[in-house]
Parts: structure tokens; sequence; C-alpha cells
């Protein structure tokens, strides 16, 4: 387990504060630990779906079958032929 060095604080009206004490004394975990688990597994949540595309199979094995199928892209070549408006050095 990494060493807890940071400190995160925050501000809780009293309901929520002795909702999270209540279940956090449920679980037998200080409230720091619950709030700590409870932030790091919606991180994750969110992070995961941010870093994740989800499409439906029939999509994706479209999506898959059309990358072997080579594209003539005349329109890329046009523009590729174009004189540059600046050298490489």
């Amino acid at each position: 387990m990494a060493a807890r060095t940071k400190r995160i604080e925050m501000r809780a009206d009293v309901e929520s504060e002795a909702r999270i004490s209540r279940a956090a004394a449920l679980e037998r975990v200080s409230v720091s630990a619950f709030v700590l688990g409870a932030a790091t597994r919606a991180a994750d949540d969110v992070l995961s779906q941010a870093e994740q595309t989800v499409m439906p199979a029939e999509q994706f094995d479209a999506l898959m079958a059309s990358l072997d199928v080579a594209d003539r892209a005349p329109h890329l070549r046009k523009v590729a032929r174009r004189k540059r408006a600046f050298d490489r050095a």
C-alpha cells in the first residue's frame, strides 16, 4: 500500500456526515477510509468511461472489416501532390 502523504479536506452538511459516519461504522472502517474508498471507486468509474469506447458488436465488426479494405482516397492524393508552403529543413 502506498504511503498516505496527501490530505483531502471537504465540508459536509450534518445529515451527510451522519450518513457517512453510520455507513463507515457498519463497514467497520474509519470515515476517512470509507470516503477515500468511495471516492476512489467513483474516480475509477469516471476514468474508465472516459478512456474506453463502447459500441455494439456489429458496429465493431464492421469497423474492423473496413480496416482491411484499402481506400483510394483520391481527394487526399490530390492534396498530397500540392506544392508545400514550407520546406523541411
